[in-house]
């Protein structure tokens, strides 16, 4: 018994780890959901459910250099902060033009910018800008 319930705890984990790491890639486009705390959710899931995906994870071409050094403090480089921040800006300039003429939502989308900006140039800065992962 206690084998199938280790079973679907893991099972679990891995849904939970693959359903915040959609959420964690759909958050690249979309400008109001945040990225890093689902594929932080993610490698956690993963870490507590499949090793293996927890490994392929961080061996990802896009977002495993980037987990890795967020998890040991380490940083992001000056690289991925201005094309996180760009992309951020972009987004969010977008939906507040085009998107909705409400003044109530522009402000939110505002403070949401400033909010994650802040966050972003507070991160630690890897001095070594030539591992980028695109």
């Amino acid at each position: 018994m206690t084998l199938l319930k280790g079973r679907i705890k893991n099972r679990l984990f891995v849904a939970a780890g693959t359903i915040a790491l959609i959420l964690g890639i759909v958050g690249i486009i979309v400008p109001v959901l945040p990225t890093t705390p689902f594929l932080l959710l993610a490698a956690i899931c993963y870490t507590r459910g499949s090793p293996r995906l927890y490994k392929a994870l961080l061996s990802n071409r896009f977002f495993g250099t980037y987990i890795d050094n967020y998890l040991k403090g380490r940083g992001m480089s000056r690289y991925m902060k201005a094309w996180t921040l760009s992309l951020l800006w972009i987004t969010i300039l977008c939906t507040a033009i085009f998107a909705t003429e409400s003044g109530a939502v522009r402000i939110i989308l505002a403070v949401v910018v400033m909010g994650v900006t802040v966050h972003i140039l507070l991160i630690k800065t890897i001095r070594k800008d030539s591992a980028m992962p695109f």
